[in-house]
């Protein structure tokens, strides 16, 4: 190791272009020479499934798309700075509200939540004419741009607006789904990047732009990894002049379809009217004072005024009606094959007479051997003598769950009151029902309680409330990380979007900490905050007070405290913003210490004494409790007075046995 620190704006993270480099170079090194891809050479070296780059291939193109593209390998040239103030549970919490534009939030989440994600679930703008904001920076002119959207002609002229020979529906049409499009491809790219190998995402969309998107989702995630088109039918209009609509569409794609295939996954959802006929057949129980015969009796009672739906929710029978002696329900279900086959042709006898109970011509359902074991399990009750066929005691429990139905009803007007509701307010319209969110979040992640949430494009934040409503559940540990452009709303006391977002979880999060729940009393229902915001290391302009930058002179913006420069070096780094942090104060600064796997020193006119001192103490913190994995020290790169001093205290961490130093 040189006693020397690297800066840490010099690395660089996943999906990067200057790490999608290194990749390449890595595997194919003839191709790259002197930092640049010989493109002709890396063709030859893919030989046949290389296409030419002016072959004709399938999929979708649009005007824009190359620069849309590029966007997500910028790296990220911005930070997020900490508001305590605004958070809730700020040293506990492990769930983040971040306000700012989403393409550069993902890009700064990149490097420390690559494979991390298990659902990412959006809601993005519908592209309906009036909920368009983002506009995301580009490199070429707005008059290249328009050139190749198509809509200056080969002379240059502006085919749109007065005197243009267009039909104008169509060129505003191509424009505007032009502009969709390169919005939401950036964002997508990286969002592939964070999802593990096992890891889903969830796209809400209505029909304006569901075939655009169905493409799109199958260039990036790949057509082979769709897995469900979810229709969701709101209340329809009267008035409509086709169809009466109302209609929205989850598309659902695994980031490896392959790996939950592996792995045996199974989307499933409680069957409607398992938990109703469930609680009904308790009450009963306990009524009954743990009698069978009595509890049964209560729950045919029951079943005499229970609604319809209960029953085509679980298969259209009323059979489960029944209450065994462990307090059971179950119903009694046929043992025949649904198909005539001779192995299951075998004489069963009864229990008493001995002699072979009646058969249905089909034979049996199960074989001799599972028969036997479910004889002996109790699962086959027989009637009084061999004249009576035999049944199958099938238990409710065993029942509740089913594959989940792609198509469902559900009126999206409920989840509005209930916000307006929470609110006192209705500054936030059609906000997404949080209960139908945490059906499918909690389908797709298999009901997995660690799982980590991701939506950026959170809006009112649906998604982190139906994270909190199922660890209240069932006692989990899932996380969710919630993105939100601070778009203006400026009504009843909000600014923005980004406002009623942590407003409501908020609100929620106290109403969930406050309903009783034997399996789950410590809840997450926190969140930290944080707001998109430039560097906190002024950017080099050339000014003479920037000359000596070994010197006095101070790098940090005006303004900014060390806490937000940790931050950022955290994000640089690519580390987790919930890595539990110590800090103690040392030689006049505050030394930062993240899980003892990296320690961050800011402080400002280190001496060759000061140095010492803070190298003295970041040794004696790291060998209280030492680990295997390396440990990381980052200083602030203008925080020493002289290089001697900087020397110092790089040798005195070397001798130490520290290998990995880094500069901010």
């Amino acid at each position: 190791m040189t006693l020397d620190f690297e800066p840490v704006n010099d690395l660089t993270g996943p999906g990067e272009a200057k790490s999608n480099l290194d990749v390449l170079a890595r595997l194919f090194p003839d191709a790259v020479v002197d930092g640049t891809v010989d493109v002709d050479v890396l063709r030859d070296l893919l030989g046949d499934d290389a296409t030419a780059s002016n072959a004709e291939a399938f999929g979708l193109r649009w005007p824009g798309m190359a620069e849309a593209r590029r966007l997500s390998t910028l790296p990220a040239t911005s930070t997020l700075l900490p508001k305590p103030d605004e958070s809730v549970d700020w040293d506990t919490t492990r769930n983040l509200v971040i306000e700012g534009d989403n393409l550069e939030v993902l890009r700064l989440l990149r490097r420390g939540y690559t494979n991390k994600v298990d659902v990412i679930y959006i809601d993005p703008p519908y592209n309906t004419g009036n909920d368009f904001v983002y506009d995301d920076k580009r490199t070429t002119s707005r008059a290249e741009h328009e050139t190749a959207a198509g809509q200056r002609d080969d002379e240059g002229a502006l085919q749109t607006g007065e005197g243009s020979d267009r039909a104008q529906d169509r060129k505003a049409g191509a424009s505007k789904h032009t502009a969709w499009l390169s919005m939401m491809y950036p964002r997508l790219l990286v969002a592939h990047h964070l999802l593990k190998e096992t890891g889903v995402i969830i796209v809400a969309i209505d029909d304006t732009e569901h075939s655009r998107l169905k493409l799109l989702m199958d260039r990036i995630f790949g057509a082979e990894n769709f897995a469900a088109n979810v229709v969701w039918q709101g209340s329809g209009r009267n008035d409509a002049r086709f169809t009466s609509a109302g209609i929205d569409y989850m598309l659902i794609y695994a980031k490896s379809r392959t790996a939950l295939i592996q792995g045996d996954v199974r989307w499933t959802e409680k069957k409607a009217g398992g938990t109703e006929v469930t609680e009904a057949a308790r009450r009963a129980w306990e009524e009954s004072g743990h009698d069978p015969t009595a509890a049964t009796e209560l729950l045919k009672n029951w079943w005499k005024n229970a609604p319809h739906d209960i029953a085509r929710g679980l298969g259209g029978s009323r059979g489960y009606k029944e209450i065994d002696e462990d307090g059971r329900v179950f119903a009694r279900d046929n043992l025949r094959s649904p198909n005539p086959r001779k192995n299951l042709m075998y004489d069963l006898p009864h229990p008493v007479t001995g002699l072979p109970v009646r058969m249905h011509p089909n034979g049996w359902v199960y074989s001799r051997e599972t028969m036997a074991r479910k004889i002996a399990e109790g699962r086959i009750l027989f009637g009084e003598d061999e004249s009576v066929g035999p049944r199958h005691k099938r238990f409710l429990d065993e029942l509740e769950d089913q594959p989940i139905r792609p198509v469902f009803e559900r009126d999206r007007a409920a989840s509005g009151l209930y916000l307006r509701r929470l609110l006192d307010s209705d500054a936030f319209a059609y906000p997404k029902d949080h209960a139908v969110l945490a059906k499918w979040i909690n389908a797709v992640s298999e009901s997995n309680s660690d799982a980590v949430i991701l939506d950026f494009f959170a809006g009112s934040g649906s998604a982190g409330q139906a994270v909190m409503e199922l660890n209240s559940a069932d006692g989990g540990n899932r996380r969710y990380i919630l993105v939100q452009l601070d778009e203006p709303v400026e009504k009843d006391g909000y600014d923005t979007i980004a406002d009623i977002t942590r407003e409501r979880l908020r609100r929620a999060g106290k109403q969930i900490a406050e309903k009783p729940t034997l399996d789950a009393p410590d809840i997450d229902t926190g969140f930290r905050s944080y707001r998109l915001a430039s560097s906190n290391v002024k950017a080099w302009d050339g000014t003479p007070d920037q000359l000596d930058l070994l010197g006095a002179v101070d790098n940090l913006v005006a303004g900014r405290t060390t806490d937000d420069l940790l931050v950022e070096m955290i994000l640089r780094l690519g580390v987790d913003l919930t890595t539990p942090l110590e800090t103690r104060e040392i030689a006049g600064s505050t030394l930062y210490n993240l899980a003892g796997s990296l320690f961050a020193y800011f402080g400002t006119d280190i001496t060759v004494e000061r140095a010492n001192e803070a190298a003295k103490a970041l040794v004696a913190w790291r060998d209280e409790d030492p680990g295997d994995a390396d440990t990381t020290v980052v200083v602030r790169d203008t925080g020493f007075v002289d290089a001697a001093a900087k020397l110092n205290f790089a040798a005195a961490l070397e001798q130490a046995g520290f290998t990995t130093l880094r500069s901010i």
